[in-house]
């Protein structure tokens, strides 16, 4: 039951969360290995990246990739909060009664990495629908699928089985470290807001505050990950499925780092933080309210 309601919690907040998302996915394609100066700027701001695809594309296009976002959240949130949840109910995270950070931050990347290799094709056909767009506004490669079983079968047809992990170098860092930094400091903020008695021990106030925290630190860990995953999984591939712009995760850090220095692997660090933000304070905050009523209903 902890897998159902963790991935349910995270679909939650993935409705709420998905046009920012594929603002996301844009603003960190434009201008790829590019120097600032040298490209079209399409998307000059979060609210610019808004406005532009939806007078562009119409209000559907901001919700590009919806139905593999749904499927991406539940089965991957649902084994990354499922197996911390069990992880955490068994009491490996604490010490002497405390939260242990260093157990919170390895519980949070193990569970992670599970969620993150269970889930990548749905991940890889996400990122392609999200930054498909009409040619005025495009940005990165263009892929020209027409839904996500549309996608999954393409790749499959073209490079097998693995074609459909292509990518997944780059979504293992990205997702445990996004994870460790996520569920560490969610632990450890819930407790410090329960300690310094602001809201009442059962409020949900109490996982809203922490969730607002752990965002802060989720971004800030995760953007320059994000943007070499984005990159990884849209990169165009030869007829072996091979990426034709990175050979892998090193890569691309490498040569964005280089080409469009250190600001380039924070690319859409705003639209990163309007997406990620509500999405760990929701996804949390769900999570934490589910597993209570379950608890009071069982």
């Amino acid at each position: 039951m902890d897998f159902v309601l963790s991935g349910a919690a995270a679909c939650g907040a993935c409705l709420f969360t998905n046009p920012l998302e594929v603002v996301k996915t844009r603003m960190q394609l434009q201008g790829e290995l590019r120097s600032r100066g040298t490209y079209q700027v399409y998307y000059r701001n979060v609210f610019h990246a808004f406005y532009t695809i939806g007078k562009v594309d119409g209000l559907a296009g901001l919700q590009k990739g919806l139905v593999a976002g749904l499927v991406y959240q539940f089965f991957m949130n649902g084994v990354r909060l499922g197996s911390y949840a069990i992880i955490e109910s068994s009491g490996y995270i604490h010490t002497d009664g405390r939260v242990s950070a260093i157990k919170t931050t390895v519980a949070g990347a193990v569970a992670g990495v599970v969620g993150a290799v269970m889930a990548s094709p749905v991940y890889l056909v996400k990122t392609h629908l999200q930054s498909q767009s009409t040619s005025s506004i495009a940005v990165g490669h263009q892929y020209k699928h027409q839904g996500m079983i549309h996608a999954l079968a393409a790749i499959y047809r073209e490079h097998g089985i693995m074609g459909l992990w292509r990518g997944s170098s780059a979504a293992v860092p990205r997702v445990s470290v996004g994870s460790a930094a996520q569920l560490s400091t969610f632990s450890s903020s819930k407790e410090l807001v329960i300690d310094l008695e602001v809201f009442a021990k059962d409020s949900w106030l109490v996982a809203l505050s922490a969730g607002m925290i752990s965002s802060v630190v989720v971004v800030c860990a995760m953007t320059p990950f994000d943007v070499v995953s984005t990159r990884l999984y849209n990169q165009p591939v030869d007829h072996l499925g091979k990426g034709e712009i990175y050979k892998g995760f090193t890569d691309c850090f490498t040569k964005t780092l280089r080409n469009e220095g250190l600001m380039g692997l924070y690319k859409g660090l705003g639209a990163s933080y309007f997406r990620l933000g509500p999405h760990t304070i929701l996804s949390l905050f769900f999570w934490d309210e589910f597993r209570k009523l379950y608890q009071q209903v069982r």
